[in-house]
């Protein structure tokens, strides 16, 4: 059986396997079959020039690529300028970058993000690691699923404003046809087009470079999947045996799977199904009434989605507005059964019977799962701070 790190590499242990969700148990049953689909694939892409290395570790799956917009390494380079362009929004400072940063799991530290205007928004930055794995992205619409689709909102809405692109995308387009550095990328990234400085092949090439934003390498995978025994601590150990467990806490109801996020999609994997929760945080005023925004069905009010738990230890302040400021709070949020009564919590949530050693020991699980080397990563870093504009006279 195929493990995430490696052919042979162990499995969790026999007492996890019995109280992991199904949705997990399915997805490594088609892990092997996916993997050799991938190696179908990474043949045929070779014949053509389209290869893309994700520098994965061995047994994890590569993410699913729309047929669209194929990976390339010349594409994810100009998607990463494009990424941090200030130029992108209407004060000419701001960028996908500032909401996203690298050193922050691609967050940006902040309970609600703030637009180019100054706007305070209902909710905060999600993660960009693993994002290619997410088969529906945002907070609370599953009707957005492409990477491509997503980036559209924070360019152009105005409801709330985010980079204020809307009305000034000509002059911006204009810019970066003007770019040097854009005038050897754009071609290459999109060779054979008629006009390659179009703003669907701006959005094309962000996708791919945030779907190259890959995060498997921290301690606890080192020990799960590598089989060392020492790549994370005692207490770790035994808060990773808590997070698993349906009688103590039961984290992994909704945050399964290797990604810690429940459902995942990767190259040939089956339709993952959408589930959101209400975790009893918030009085879910507007507009942060969750899925119900979308569905106007009651039993959606206060519904999110699970986000991973990779790198929680950088990504804080918590949940979908912010209002839980440290791991701790986390913590003694889901020990108590959530704060509200609200009838949509989700059965899941109970008080739980975990004393403070339990506690610190979840959090030292949690925190195992930092990927430094992700936070540090060149080829994740903003490439300006290194490069100047390259404009051409006029």
């Amino acid at each position: 059986m195929l493990s995430p790190s490696g052919s042979q590499a162990k499995a969790p242990a026999p007492h996890l396997w019995i109280n992991l969700p199904i949705e997990f148990l399915h997805s490594w049953q088609v892990w092997g079959s996916a993997m050799r689909c991938t190696l179908g694939l990474a043949v045929a892409a070779s014949l053509t020039g389209a290869v893309f290395d994700w520098n994965l570790p061995n047994g994890f799956p590569r993410p699913a690529i729309p047929a669209d917009n194929p990976m390339s390494a010349v594409k994810v380079q100009l998607g990463r300028y494009l990424f941090y362009d200030g130029r992108m929004s209407v004060n000419g400072k701001e960028s996908c970058g500032t909401c996203h940063r690298q050193e922050l799991a691609f967050t940006d530290g902040h309970g609600r993000a703030q637009g180019t205007t100054g706007q305070l928004h209902p909710r905060g930055s999600m993660s960009l690691v693993n994002v290619a794995y997410v088969p529906f992205l945002t907070w609370a619409n599953p009707t957005i699923t492409s990477l491509e689709a997503q980036a559209l909102i924070p360019m152009l809405g105005e409801e709330p404003i985010e980079l204020g692109l809307k009305g000034h995308e000509a002059s911006f387009l204009e810019a970066v046809r003007r770019d040097r550095i854009y005038q050897e990328r754009f071609p290459k990234a999109f060779p054979g087009a008629a006009d390659p400085y179009t703003l669907s092949n701006v959005i094309k090439a962000i996708a791919a470079f945030e779907r190259s934003i890959v995060s498997m390498r921290s301690p606890y995978d080192r020990y799960r999947w590598g089989a060392d025994s020492s790549a994370i601590s005692d207490a770790a150990k035994r808060g990773e045996l808590l997070f698993f467990s349906s009688e103590r806490a039961g984290c992994f109801q909704c945050h399964a799977g290797w990604n810690f996020s429940g459902a995942i999609q990767f190259e040939g994997s089956p339709v993952a199904r959408v589930a959101f929760f209400n975790t009893g945080v918030s009085t879910y005023d507007t507009p942060n009434r969750g899925l119900f925004e979308l569905t106007r069905v009651t039993e959606d009010i206060g519904k999110f989605r699970a986000p991973s738990l990779r790198n929680i230890a950088v990504t804080a302040p918590y949940m979908h507005d912010g209002s839980l400021g440290t791991l701790e709070e986390v913590i003694q949020h889901y020990a108590a059964g959530g704060k509200l009564d609200h009838p949509n919590k989700s059965h899941i949530l109970r008080r739980l019977n975990l004393t403070d050693s339990d506690k610190r020991d979840l959090i030292e699980f949690l925190k195992s799962l930092t990927d430094e080397e992700m936070l540090h990563d060149s080829r994740w870093s903003n490439p300006w701070l290194h490069a100047e504009f390259h404009v051409i006279p006029e």
